[in-house]
C-alpha cells in the first residue's frame, strides 16, 4: 500500500498545530472572532486568545476594531506574491552588498502590501555603529523610506482609499494625517528619492530611490541606513547618485 503524503509527526505539538490552523483559517476565510476559533479548535476562549495573540506579535495576524482578527502583514505578502519577492530578493542581495560596502552604510529593500511596508532584504553596514539588520520587519508604510517611494505610485483615489476611516482594518494609532502625507509623497515624486529622518525610528536616517520592473511600475523601494550622528546634508546627493546607480543594476538583473 502507498504510503500517505502527509502523516502527522510522531511528536507534535499542539499548540503549534492550533496557531497554524488559525492562520490557514484566517487567510482563506477571512475575518474570525476569538470565541470562533475557540469553537473551531475545540480550546477554551483563553487559549484561543492567547494563540491569536501570538500570532499578532509575529505579524501573521491584525486584531480589527471590532475585536475580529484579520491575516497580518506575513500572510497578505502571499498576495504581492511569495515568488515575485523571493525573486526581489535574490536579485538585490549582490547589490546591497556592495552598497554597504561602499557606502559603510546598511542597505535594505523593501515592499508594500497594503499600508505596511516588509523588509525583505537586509545587509547591515560594517561599522561598529550601524543600524541592524531589518530583514522580516514590517512598519506602517507612510513611516519608512521604501513605503513612502511606494506610496508616491498611488492615485490620489488610491491613497485616499487604502487610508480611509471606513476600513475595519484601520488602526488610528498608526494612520497618518492624510493631509501631510500628501504633501510628503509629491516631494517624494518631484525629487525621485525619500529622505526619512527619524519617521520610522528615533536616530536613525535613511534615504532610498525606487526599483522599477519593466513596465515602468515601482517594485520595490532600495534605501541606506544610518545613525543620525553620522548623516551630513551635503553628502546626499552622491548618496541618491549611488543608490540609482545599484538600483538601475537590479531593473537590469530583473528584466533577465
Amino acid at each position: 500500500m502507498d504510503k500517505p503524503l502527509k502523516e502527522p509527526p510522531p511528536y507534535a505539538i499542539a499548540s503549534v498545530d492550533n496557531a497554524l490552523r488559525i492562520a490557514t483559517m484566517l487567510q482563506l476565510e477571512g475575518p474570525l472572532t476569538v470565541s470562533e476559533v475557540a469553537r473551531r479548535l475545540g480550546v477554551a476562549n483563553s487559549t484561543a486568545h492567547r494563540l491569536l495573540a501570538m500570532l499578532v506579535y509575529r505579524d501573521f495576524a491584525v486584531r480589527r476594531p471590532d475585536r475580529a482578527y484579520r491575516v497580518g502583514p506575513v500572510l497578505e505578502l502571499a498576495a504581492h506574491s511569495q515568488s515575485t519577492a523571493a525573486r526581489l530578493r535574490a536579485a538585490a542581495l549582490p547589490h546591497l552588498h556592495a552598497l554597504a560596502e561602499l557606502l559603510e552604510e546598511s542597505a535594505n529593500l523593501t515592499i508594500r502590501t497594503g499600508d505596511t511596508a516588509r523588509f525583505i532584504a537586509s545587509v547591515e553596514s560594517q561599522q561598529v555603529l550601524r543600524v541592524g539588520s531589518r530583514e522580516g520587519m514590517v512598519f506602517p508604510a507612510h513611516r519608512t523610506t521604501g513605503g513612502l517611494l511606494l506610496l508616491a505610485e498611488l492615485p490620489p483615489d488610491g491613497l485616499a482609499a487604502l487610508y480611509s476611516p471606513d476600513r475595519h482594518d484601520q488602526r488610528p494609532d498608526v494612520a497618518p494625517d492624510l493631509d501631510a502625507l500628501r504633501a510628503d509623497l509629491a516631494r517624494v515624486r518631484r525629487n525621485g528619492f525619500a529622505l526619512n529622518e527619524g519617521r520610522s525610528e528615533r536616530g536613525v536616517v535613511a534615504v532610498g530611490v525606487p526599483v522599477r520592473a519593466p513596465d515602468g511600475a515601482a517594485v520595490a523601494g532600495l534605501s541606506l541606513s544610518m545613525p543620525s550622528a553620522r548623516y551630513e546634508k551635503e553628502r546626499l546627493p552622491h548618496l541618491v547618485g549611488t543608490l540609482r546607480k545599484a538600483a538601475n543594476a537590479l531593473e537590469r538583473d530583473l528584466a533577465r
